[in-house]
């Protein structure tokens, strides 16, 4: 599963969101995180639809999209959300 953090350089909230998935990827190793600067990857971002940072999204293996938040998940909102994608 494909865990997206959509940031921004000078985003305070980014580093709680960060702080939660590098948990949420260490307890799930399936978990891949991976973090997209929304202002050096334009178009992944505006793909993703993503309007503001953080936005987290959760995608299956083959891409689908089962979980969105914008703003920092808790740790149990982001694992439930993994669950869903496994």
């Amino acid at each position: 599963m494909l865990v997206e953090l959509f940031t921004s350089a000078f985003c305070g909230p980014c580093r709680g969101a960060r702080a939660v998935l590098t948990e949420v990827e260490r307890l799930v190793p399936a978990a891949q995180l991976e973090e997209v600067d929304v202002a050096g990857d334009v178009e992944r971002a505006r793909a993703a639809g993503v309007t503001g940072t953080p936005t987290v999204v959760v995608r299956t293996d083959d891409g689908a999209e089962v979980f969105r938040s914008r703003g920092v998940p808790t740790l149990a909102q982001a694992l439930a959300a993994v669950a869903r994608a496994a």
